[in-house]
C-alpha cells in the first residue's frame, strides 16, 4: 500500500513543484500565469537534452506556429527581405495617403521566438487594424547555431532593405511616419539597429519612433536591483537571462560562468561602467536601499575570446552621449516585476540627460513578456489593456 502512495505522492510533489510559484499579490490572475510559467520551466529544464539530440531547444514551441493568414482586413504574406525571413501586414483598404509603417523584431532571449508565432501574427494584425499601418515583423537566426553579431545583422540588413525608397513605395508607406520596435531580446535589437541608422550614409530616412517594450540592454553588470528582486520571477529568472546573454556570445560555459559570477569585465574595459551605473542612473524608488558594488573584474581572455559583449551594438547603453542626442522619439515600457527592468531605466535616464523626447510607461503590476500575454491565446487580462494603451499612443504619435 505504501509503496503505491509513494509512486502517487512523487508524481504530484513534481507537479506541484513546476506549478506553484509565488507570484506579486498585484499581479492578477495568478494561477493561470503559474501554469504557462511551469510549461515554460519544463522547457527550460529539457532544452539541453533536445540540443544533444540535435533539436531546437524549444521544440515544443513550435506550436504557437501560425500560417501567414488574409482576412477581410489584411493581406499576410512571408517573404525575405535582402535573404531574412519577414512577416509583412498590409491593410486591404485602398489608401489616398500614404501610410504610417513599424517595424517590429520579436523577443525569446535570441534563442527562440518567430513572427509567425501567434501572438506576434496578432499584434502585427491588431496594428494594421487600429494603425491603417503596414508592419513588417522580421525573425533572425537564433543561438545557440549563430551567435553575436547574426543576430544584429540579420535584423539591419532586412530593415536596410525595407528603409529602401523603392520598397517603402511599393508598400505605400510614409518614409516620415516609420517606428522602429520590438520586446525584450527585440527591445535590444531595435535599440542597436536604431543606433547603427546614424551613422549609415546610405540610409536618408530618418526613423519618427524608436519603442523598447521591456528591453534587455546592458551585459555588462549582472547584480542590477531588479536582478536581485526578481531573481525568481516568472517568465525570466536571472539564471535564465545570463544563460540567455552567455548563450548570445557563444556556447563555452567559461563565459556563462563568469557571468553568473559577475566577474566577466576585463580591468581595461573598466571605463564602460560608467554608462551602467545603476547608483546614479536609477531613480530613487528603484534603488530601495540597494547597495551598490563595482563588478569584480575578469580575466582578459575571455573578452578577447568573446569580445561581443562590450560591443554596443549587444550592448546599447554603452553608446556615447554624441549618438544617444542624435535618436528619435523613444517609447520606453518597462515592468515592475521583470528582471531586465533597470536596463530600460537606465535608457530612459541616459536619452533625456542626453536631450532625447522620451515617453515612458511603467507597469506597476506588469511582468515580463506582459503584451504577448495580451494575445487571444493567452487572454490576460492586464495584458490587454497594456496591448491597447500601446496602440492608442502608437496611434497618436506616428
Amino acid at each position: 500500500m505504501w509503496k503505491k502512495s509513494l509512486c502517487l505522492l512523487i508524481p504530484c510533489v513534481l507537479i506541484a513543484y513546476y506549478c506553484y510559484t509565488p507570484v506579486p499579490d498585484k499581479i492578477e490572475q495568478q494561477w493561470e500565469l503559474m501554469m504557462i510559467w511551469s510549461f515554460m520551466r519544463i522547457q527550460m529544464h529539457i532544452a539541453p537534452l533536445f540540443e544533444m539530440l540535435g533539436f531546437r531547444p524549444f521544440p515544443l514551441l513550435e506550436i504557437l506556429v501560425v500560417p501567414p493568414t488574409s482576412d477581410e482586413n489584411v493581406t499576410v504574406t512571408d517573404t525575405l527581405f535582402n535573404n531574412v525571413p519577414v512577416r509583412v501586414f498590409v491593410p486591404k483598404q485602398k489608401s489616398s495617403t500614404l501610410r504610417r509603417a513599424v517595424f517590429y523584431i520579436h523577443g525569446g532571449g535570441w534563442v527562440t521566438g518567430s513572427a509567425a508565432w501567434d501572438p506576434y501574427d496578432e499584434l502585427g494584425r491588431w496594428m494594421v487594424e487600429r494603425l491603417d499601418a503596414v508592419v513588417v515583423s522580421t525573425d533572425y537566426r537564433l543561438s545557440p547555431q549563430y551567435h553575436f553579431p547574426t543576430q544584429f545583422e540579420d535584423v539591419y540588413d532586412a530593415l536596410r532593405w525595407f528603409l529602401r525608397k523603392k520598397v517603402l513605395a511599393e508598400y505605400g508607406v510614409d518614409p516620415t511616419r516609420i517606428c522602429i520596435a520590438g520586446d525584450s531580446a527585440g527591445g535590444n535589437l531595435a535599440a542597436a539597429v536604431n543606433q547603427k541608422l546614424l551613422n549609415d550614409p546610405e540610409i536618408k530616412i530618418k526613423v519618427k519612433i524608436q519603442s523598447l517594450i521591456y528591453p534587455v540592454l546592458q551585459a555588462l553588470d549582472m547584480d542590477l536591483p531588479s536582478h536581485r528582486e526578481n531573481i525568481h520571477m516568472v517568465i525570466v529568472e536571472k539564471e535564465h537571462l545570463v544563460e540567455f546573454w552567455s548563450r548570445y556570445f557563444t556556447s563555452d560555459k567559461a563565459l556563462l560562468e563568469a557571468m553568473v559570477a559577475n566577474q566577466h569585465t576585463p580591468v581595461e574595459s573598466s571605463h564602460l561602467f560608467k554608462f551602467v551605473n545603476w547608483s546614479t542612473l536609477l531613480p530613487e524608488r528603484f534603488k530601495k536601499g540597494h547597495v551598490y558594488t563595482t563588478p569584480i573584474h575578469g580575466p582578459s581572455e575571455l573578452a578577447k575570446k568573446y569580445p561581443g559583449f562590450l560591443d554596443v551594438r549587444a550592448s546599447p547603453l554603452l553608446a556615447n552621449d554624441s549618438i544617444l542626442r542624435r535618436l528619435p522619439l523613444t517609447h520606453i515600457l518597462t515592468c515592475q516585476y521583470d528582471v531586465v527592468r533597470d536596463d530600460g531605466l537606465m535608457y530612459l535616464s541616459r536619452l533625456r540627460a542626453a536631450g532625447v523626447r522620451v515617453v515612458h510607461e511603467h507597469v506597476e503590476d506588469g511582468f515580463h513578456g506582459i503584451l504577448s500575454f495580451g494575445s487571444s491565446l493567452i487572454n490576460f487580462r492586464a495584458g490587454k489593456r497594456e496591448v491597447n494603451k500601446y496602440l492608442k499612443w502608437l496611434k497618436e504619435n506616428l
